[in-house]
């Protein structure tokens, strides 16, 4: 099973060049960011994790930026985002990033999505919250369109792309997109509709949860089965083992968001379980 690794990267934190080549050469598999482009100082939405609302969460690096600054000192490390919040990006923007970073780093990277908790930051967008999963997907598919190895048009209904020359194209044809969120029959609807697979926080509940998805997947018509990367673990023997048991084969351990001697601390004390 590969053992990747996720941290809220910060001006405050080690950096993301340092971390990439410390992850490389210690035998870790991948690094995965997150995003938040702000948060209002000022909000009603609660924070899922708990208040007040971590520090770390108002400092975030911008995730492509960062990501190809480690894709740039590392050959073997695996990239990706945990997650982009699809519906606060321009789609045509972002396929050409996503594009760029999967080209660059040799086709290492992994787009992971999701629809977000933070209602004023994506109105700051300009996102209707009731309609952001449905944002979501209309986006993913124009840039499917982007990504198409021939100038392929797209019509949505929140948004549309002429058939066009998009270069470079994702290093395999389009990366793989993975989307986060709480289990549940319509979450794994959307899986099985336009993903390659799951990212759920934290792991928990993956006996019962697992077996769904599996059988959502293969009544949607899809080949194979989808892909399950359990994202921000806390690790311990028993939770990996378990993880193999199901037959998940790459896991995303938490990092703190902390500076370089710490997080060395952290990936030391990791080393164990690779």
């Amino acid at each position: 099973m590969r053992i990747a690794t996720t941290i809220f990267l910060t001006d405050e934190t080690i950096r993301p060049d340092r971390l990439g080549r410390e992850l490389e050469q210690r035998g870790f598999a991948g690094l995965y960011l997150p995003e938040h482009t702000h948060i209002p100082a000022s909000r009603d939405t609660p924070a899922p994790m708990g208040e007040p609302l971590p520090r770390e969460y108002g400092r975030t690096l911008d995730a492509f930026i960062a990501l190809g600054q480690a894709a740039a000192v590392t050959e073997r490390l695996a990239l990706g985002t945990g997650i982009t919040l699809v519906s606060q990006h321009d789609p045509v923007d972002l396929a050409k990033q996503v594009a760029t970073l999967d080209f660059l780093s040799g086709g290492r990277f992994t787009l992971g999505i999701g629809y977000g908790w933070n209602v004023e930051e994506a109105a700051d967008h300009g996102v209707e919250w009731s309609t952001r999963r449905e944002l979501t997907r209309d986006r993913v598919a124009l840039m499917r369109a982007l990504w198409a190895a021939e100038p392929t048009a797209y019509k949505g209904t929140f948004g549309s792309v002429r058939a066009s020359f998009a270069h470079p194209k994702p290093a395999h044809g389009a990366p793989r997109i993975l989307l986060g969120g709480a289990a549940g029959p319509k979450l794994f609807g959307q899986i099985a509709e336009y993903a390659d697979g799951w990212l759920p926080i934290g792991g928990r509940g993956l006996t019962e949860t697992v077996p769904v998805l599996r059988q959502a997947w293969s009544d949607a018509g899809r080949s194979g089965e989808p892909v399950v990367v359990p994202y921000a673990v806390h690790p311990s023997p028993g939770k990996l083992a378990h993880y193999r048991e199901l037959g998940l084969q790459e896991v995303v351990l938490q990092l703190p968001p902390a500076g370089e001697a710490e997080v060395l601390r952290t990936l030391d004390d990791f080393a164990q379980y690779l």
